[in-house]
């Protein structure tokens, strides 16, 4: 932000209306000034590539700069690259049909920008998930004010020197500050808004959004299963399981959060688990590719749900090579397998953001159906096993936000796939052409031809009003 004046809420809304107005002024930016912005975006993204992944690794303790590579800025490029590709596309107004009364008129509908677009972005990817909703909305013409977590702030000083080198404060700013500046920042008068995370606070974001009638989108998460068809617990699903469980330690809105596997496989899966988790890490937990937890809190919060588990009853075991190593660099935690916790217990209730899978076993697929639908929806859904008959009644009996069949948290890696969850993981989506009309204002056109029958319709009504409504509804 520029120069504050007053108070930190008085600033954003000073900023935003700023930003407005030159929005208002300048009007909608045509594709060239549109590819143009992403254009910096992405140039400085790279430029500036290895401050935000040291930036990245400070604020969490340690992270590999490979994941933050991997995980963050390939997703940036990615993404910038895939708008720019087919934003004439995108932009190109829809030819419309016309009902038989109101030809030789033409319909179509034309996607504007929504003007200011606000972005409440989350600690556990801080880079991609300010910058990709950033990219989507600066390809749809808007000007953007950003407010990234305070639980990463390194990162967040880098992203606004970066973009600040590339933007005037009209165009986009970064907003700084704590949980009472994002609740002010969520009550700003948007033309859209986008909140990335917890369900709990996205409530919260949804109701001080509610007092100016601001349009959501709500990026949220929850408890995402991963089920292991009979037969399918081998190294190339346990491998694939692993890499979307330990990914950033866990601390993923998509990773799997439970896994549901067949009884007959639970041993073999469980055996096999700890085999996939040393092949990742042969280091163990205090490689260099393993990320630490990003706060004491919620290092403790995971502690406390282990302990939690432990005390009723069930058998809590560290798995991969050398878990004790763990000890030795802060906030660090073992990789953990869960076996026989019962639904009270807090590690199957509360959505888990760390390196715990839960492994509960089941006989038949309607168990997994029924176990799966008697919860909030997911994010995510994942399957391992044939895309058979069983799989197909899976996808068709359950509901939830995007499903990988044979992998993890790829789809989301998918640009042309919407993203996005259902019910209390999420509201709209986002990436592909579903983010370009999300940060959009759909406006239908209608214009008239030379030729007006809908003219010979008006009063005073008669003979040909009588016939016109006889062919569209019938006689009386």
């Amino acid at each position: 932000m520029s120069q504050p004046t007053g108070t930190m809420e008085e600033d954003a809304r000073a900023l935003l209306d700023s930003q407005r107005r030159a929005f208002l002024r300048d009007g909608p930016p045509d594709i060239r000034r549109r590819k143009a912005a992403l254009a910096r975006l992405r140039a400085a993204a790279l430029t500036h590539r290895a401050t935000v992944a040291e930036a990245i690794s400070v604020d969490f303790g340690h992270r590999s700069r490979h994941e933050t590579d991997l995980m963050e800025v390939f997703g940036v490029i990615q993404s910038i690259d895939y708008l720019s590709r087919n934003l004439a596309r995108f932009m190109k107004p829809e030819r419309r049909h016309v009902g038989l009364f109101y030809r030789v008129g033409r319909a179509y509908v034309e996607y504007q920008p929504k003007g200011v677009v606000g972005v409440m972005a989350p600690w556990n990817y801080p880079f991609s998930l300010s910058l990709i909703p950033l990219a989507t909305a600066l390809a749809a013409g808007n000007r953007v004010m950003l407010k990234p977590s305070e639980l990463t702030p390194r990162t967040s000083e880098a992203m606004q020197h970066m973009l600040a080198g590339i933007f005037t404060p009209d165009e986009v700013s970064i907003v700084l500050g704590g949980p009472e500046v994002g609740a002010a920042f969520s009550a700003l008068p948007f033309d859209h808004l986008l909140f990335t995370g917890s369900t709990d606070v996205g409530r919260k974001v949804m109701t001080a959004a509610g007092g100016n009638l601001v349009p959501l989108t709500l990026e949220l998460g929850g408890k995402s299963p991963v089920v292991v068809a009979r037969g399918y617990a081998g190294e190339r699903t346990l491998d694939s399981i692993v890499f979307g469980k330990l990914a950033n330690s866990g601390q993923t809105c998509v990773a799997p959060d439970y896994a549901l596997v067949h009884e007959d496989d639970l041993a073999a899966f469980v055996e096999g688990y700890g085999r996939a988790v040393a092949r990742a890490y042969p280091a163990g937990p205090a490689s260099d590719d393993y990320t630490s937890i990003v706060s004491d809190r919620h290092f403790a919060r995971l502690q406390g749900l282990l302990d939690d588990a432990r005390g009723r009853g069930a058998q809590v075991t560290a798995v991969g090579a050398r878990p004790e190593s763990a000890a030795t660099r802060p906030r660090t935690l073992a990789p953990a397998l869960v076996l026989g916790a019962g639904d009270d217990a807090a590690v199957m209730r509360e959505e888990i953001f760390g390196p715990i899978l839960p492994v509960r076993p089941y006989r038949t697929l309607d168990d997994v159906i029924d176990y799966v639908n008697g919860r909030p929806r997911p994010l995510a859904l994942y399957y391992f096993g044939e895309e058979d008959a069983d799989c197909a009644r899976l996808l068709r009996l359950t509901a939830s936000g995007n499903v990988g069949i044979n992998n993890t948290m790829i789809h989301v890696a998918q640009d042309d796939l919407p993203f996005g969850g259902i019910g209390p993981s999420g509201m709209g989506a986002y990436h592909g052409p579903e983010g370009f009309r999300t940060m959009s204002h759909a406006r239908g056109v209608f214009v008239q031809g030379r030729w007006n029958l809908p003219r010979l319709l008006r009063p005073p009504f008669g003979r040909l009003v009588e016939r016109a409504l006889a062919v569209t509804l019938g006689k009386r």
